[in-house]
């Protein structure tokens, strides 16, 4: 019995193991993402792609299935170990008992038979005392010399040891029978009697022993249908994936939304007219991510939108038709006050908004995006949804807000009518900080409502309308740039992009260092590059603090991962 507990026990903790183990392997599925790390640049932690919800499925069938492990586990523990444990002890203390009265028969058997041996002895030891009484009376009666007296003396002692003799060998003759009756009784019935406990004592232990072998094996068939399920599962997860759905969604949350490039425009330059810019000309860096990327060089001819040579001053006049809303009627109400009487000023300084941050090259540009609050990085369709999620988030945490300051102030009101249960004054301050939280939220929550207005967006593009057009000076009809004009008070943004876009691709900056990928990382995001675990890249720019870190490869790209994905060897 003792072997086969612990035989079930070292089961139970392989059962208890392999569910730990199991249980640890679900929590961590993929490598721990860095906290500076966007969301969207996580695709694998959605839920909307159909082969991420069937593996999280398949984790969760797994989850159950190291369950139904750790329940083997106990069942055997408690309905076998724990059992047979106490079943021991008993029977430990009833075979102890067998034994104490086995032991104690035969104890009384021994002490029978030496009263036995005893009174043998006495009865030898006197037999022989008597004879010599009596070969001394016989002697004493013989001699001649002896006197009367000696003879009356030596046969009354004689006499005497025979009575004693006679005695010794009665009480022997009693012992003889009373142990020859015990030691019957101790062959023939008490002894029996016990083996005949001991067996069946032993008999119900290999019973008992039989039935946890069968437990062995039942607890386990108990839990097999639960298994089959979560195996069931796993195989209807897998014939849950639809790739079809999934590359719909995944083109849903990766659309830019930008428009297509136009036409070239044919530049005809025998008739001495100014080359224009068009839509394609002004993208040549692929997919445009907003104005910024609109306002780029032509790598054959080095041409600047905003250089010193194309400063240009146009014409409130030429500029009417594309700037001026149109006239409001008493039915439409007065003009928006965010445009007063000079929208194109008003475009520019947003225009000159976005820009502000210093871009040294469109390269640099490509790798590292400037973050603006109103995700003014992000192309529109991105732009739209991630200013949708942060109101949403705003407006819950107004709605908690104003959840917490109706309950302070029911409880101030209860506070005032039973000042027993407390203080009114002493819930001022956190009604004063809920109120200062709600003011804020609401001004961020107008802010951003704001930033996601469509009137907004259809500035902008009016704005990028007219500095596409600004190339070229509609006042000349022969394209020649107009010298003379009034200035505007939006001019200053041009001398920011003289200094923004007047430098050439920076040459490669040298490594300073490398690292080895510890995961792979699918470099999904802009400005960032895929990488696979166990490849080495070059080291260009340490983290900042902000959980990325600029690498280069061998063939020249450059970008940026995660600093939690790689280990890093700096040179000295």
């Amino acid at each position: 019995v003792e072997k086969y507990v612990k035989f079930v026990k070292e089961r139970t903790e392989i059962e208890q193991n392999y569910a730990k183990q199991l249980s640890s392997s679900l929590l961590y599925p993929f490598p721990p993402p860095p906290l500076s790390l966007p969301p969207s640049s996580l695709p694998f932690l959605s839920h909307r792609f159909s082969n991420h919800q069937s593996f999280l499925d398949i984790l969760n069938e797994m989850n159950d299935y190291a369950g139904q492990r750790e329940l083997i586990a106990e069942n055997m523990m408690m309905n076998i170990c724990i059992e047979l444990t106490k079943y021991l002890q008993e029977l430990k203390m009833e075979r102890k008992t067998h034994l104490s009265e086995a032991k104690k028969a035969q104890q009384s058997l021994e002490s029978t038979y030496k009263q036995l041996d005893s009174s043998k002895k006495r009865f030898e030891r006197e037999w022989r005392e008597a004879d010599k009484a009596a070969q001394y009376a016989e002697k004493t009666d013989q001699d001649i010399n002896a006197t009367k007296a000696d003879v009356e003396k030596a046969k009354q002692q004689a006499n005497m040891r025979t009575h004693i003799a006679e005695e010794c060998k009665n009480d022997y003759a009693a012992q003889l029978q009373k142990y020859n009756k015990e030691q019957s009784q101790f062959y023939f019935s008490d002894m029996p009697l016990i083996f005949n406990k001991l067996q069946d004592m032993d008999e119900r232990r290999v019973r008992k022993l039989a039935q946890g072998y069968v437990l062995f094996s039942d607890t386990e068939r108990h839990v097999m249908p639960i298994i089959g399920k979560c195996l069931e599962g796993v195989t209807k997860a897998g014939t849950n994936v639809n790739e079809r759905n999934d590359s719909i969604v995944l083109i849903e949350q990766y659309k830019s939304g930008f428009e297509r490039p136009g036409d070239l425009d044919f530049e005809d330059y025998s008739q001495g007219i100014n080359r224009a810019s068009s839509d394609s000309s002004l993208g040549t860096l692929g997919t445009p991510k907003g104005p910024l990327e609109l306002l780029g060089k032509n790598r054959s001819k080095p041409f600047w939108l905003f250089s010193k040579k194309s400063k240009l001053s146009p014409s409130p006049s030429s500029l009417t038709p594309l700037s001026t809303p149109p006239a409001s009627s008493p039915a439409n109400g007065p003009p928006s006050p965010k445009f007063g009487r000079d929208p194109l000023s008003y475009c520019l300084k947003e225009i000159n908004k976005t820009v502000k941050p210093r871009i040294s090259s469109f390269r640099t540009l490509g790798r590292m995006p400037t973050v603006t609050e109103d995700f003014g990085h992000l192309p529109p369709e991105q732009r739209r949804k991630r200013l949708q999620q942060k109101l949403d988030d705003i407006g819950k945490e107004l709605q908690k807000e104003v959840d917490q300051s109706e309950a302070l102030d029911k409880m101030k009101d209860v506070y005032e009518k039973n000042p027993q249960m407390g203080d009114p004054a002493s819930l001022s301050p956190q009604i004063n900080q809920t109120a200062q939280n709600m003011e804020r939220l609401r001004l961020e929550l107008s802010k951003y409502e704001v930033m996601d207005s469509p009137l907004l967006a259809t500035v902008i593009h009016i704005s990028i309308f007219i500095i596409k057009h600004m190339c070229v000076s509609p006042s000349s009809p022969d394209g020649t740039p107009s010298e003379e004009g009034t200035p505007d008070p939006s001019q200053a943004i041009y001398a920011e992009f003289d200094d923004d876009f007047e430098e050439e691709e920076e040459e490669l900056v040298a490594p300073i260092g490398q690292c080895t990928a510890m995961y792979n990382f699918p470099g999904a995001s802009e400005g960032t590059i895929t990488m696979q675990e166990g490849e080495v890249l070059s080291v260009v720019e340490e983290d900042k603090g902000d959980g990325w870190t600029r690498v280069r490869r061998a063939n020249g790209n450059e970008g940026y991962i995660p600093t939690s994905y790689v280990s890093i060897s700096l040179s000295k």
